[in-house]
């Protein structure tokens, strides 16, 4: 099969072929029909995150299963489905408390001494959060994906697995909004667009879309921002904070910029909460002042939006089926694999939604 191996951080992938084991016990072969492009692959690619070389990047995808190992209950051949990063063992104390998206998933991966799942001609190749979903096959746990409805457009379907996930559980897990409160997402990339999408769907009395860019704020007001907010623009906190009376009930960070999330924490009203998304710099920090603690307000993460996501991404997918879920306007482009390198590129400069990878 082809896939996009990163050999060295902040150097252009390489697409070369690669031999993929045959599925184990628990295992699932799933031939990849579509991969989205997300910034935290750019941040592993780009060495701002540590991992083991060569590595296949890639963990937002979409496909048909083509083979499974023994063991495997949840999927069966010829199902459809969307891979999660965020694969569980399903008996630890984070996954029996309802706080699977916490898992180290340690059981999902292959032991010491065993072979590896993927590799090159002269050694082995090093898997990427459980998926290395820039290739033409993925041989996984089966608790790192799960069934959709065979209906539904696996290039459309590909960006729940993370971006749709991530953005839309920080409305309905980590913040709770309760309808008529006010959000203010910052950030409008496939994250920060899909919450503001989730967030019309809470019934979010106000939603405020804050990016620098006119054409992200633009595909945010059409997935029902009710304001835009040019984040560039000097004094935006405090007009976010005079159109609110006050401040926000709720601010999503969805960028993974200190400023970002420092502009959440800002726009916030007393007892506001702000959830932060994005993977920031590993020695960068966001913080309450003495006075904001004073005043009820509070920060939080929310890995992968706290997502229950063997239950979360059916229904997601529903949501897009019956029209309430607007995953056409957030993506960008789709594209071969062999332009993975241009849609790495396009991160970079942060004009653009999502793209997608597709496979023949």
């Amino acid at each position: 099969m082809k896939a996009a191996i990163c050999f060295e951080p902040g150097k252009p992938l390489e697409v070369r072929d690669v031999i993929i084991d045959k599925p184990g016990p628990r295992e699932v072969l799933i031939r990849t029909a579509a991969t989205g492009v997300c910034r935290s692959d750019l941040h592993f690619v780009d060495g701002a995150y540590p991992h083991p070389l060569p590595f296949i990047p890639g963990h937002e995808a979409a496909g048909i299963v083509e083979a499974v190992g023994d063991g495997v209950s949840t999927v069966k051949v010829g199902d459809a489905v969307v891979t999660c990063l965020s694969a569980y063992c399903g008996h630890c104390e984070y996954c029996v408390t309802g706080h699977m998206s916490l898992c180290l998933g340690g059981d999902t991966r292959r032991k010491p001494g065993e072979p590896a799942r993927l590799r090159l001609e002269d050694g082995p190749l090093n898997q990427m959060l459980n998926l290395s979903a820039y290739a033409e096959m993925m041989l996984i746990h089966e608790h790192a994906c799960v069934a959709i409805n065979p209906e539904m457009p696996l290039d459309r379907a590909c960006v729940i697995g993370c971006a749709v996930t991530t953005g839309a559980g920080a409305i309905f897990n980590a913040a709770d909004l309760v309808p008529g409160e006010t959000v203010a997402i910052v950030g409008c990339g496939g994250v920060g667009l899909a919450a503001v999408n989730a967030a019309k769907i809470a019934g979010a009395g106000r939603i405020i879309a804050i990016d620098p860019v006119a054409d992200k704020r633009a595909l945010a007001h059409k997935l029902g921002a009710t304001d835009m907010i040019d984040s560039s623009a000097e004094g935006a906190a405090e007009e976010v904070i005079e159109m609110t009376e006050g401040g926000v009930h709720h601010a999503i960070e969805a960028v993974g910029r200190p400023a970002s999330g420092a502009m959440a924490v800002k726009v916030l009203r007393r007892g506001g909460t702000a959830t932060i998304l994005g993977m920031m710099p590993l020695a960068e920090k966001v913080s309450l002042s003495a006075m904001e603690l004073l005043q009820g307000k509070k920060l939080q993460g929310a890995l992968m939006g706290n997502n229950r996501f063997p239950v979360e991404i059916p229904r997601l997918v529903e949501f897009y089926m019956r029209g309430m879920l607007d995953l056409d306007t957030i993506i960008a482009e789709r594209m071969p694999l062999e332009r993975i390198n241009d849609a790495f590129d396009a991160l970079r400069i942060g004009d653009s939604a999502r793209s997608v990878i597709t496979y023949n």
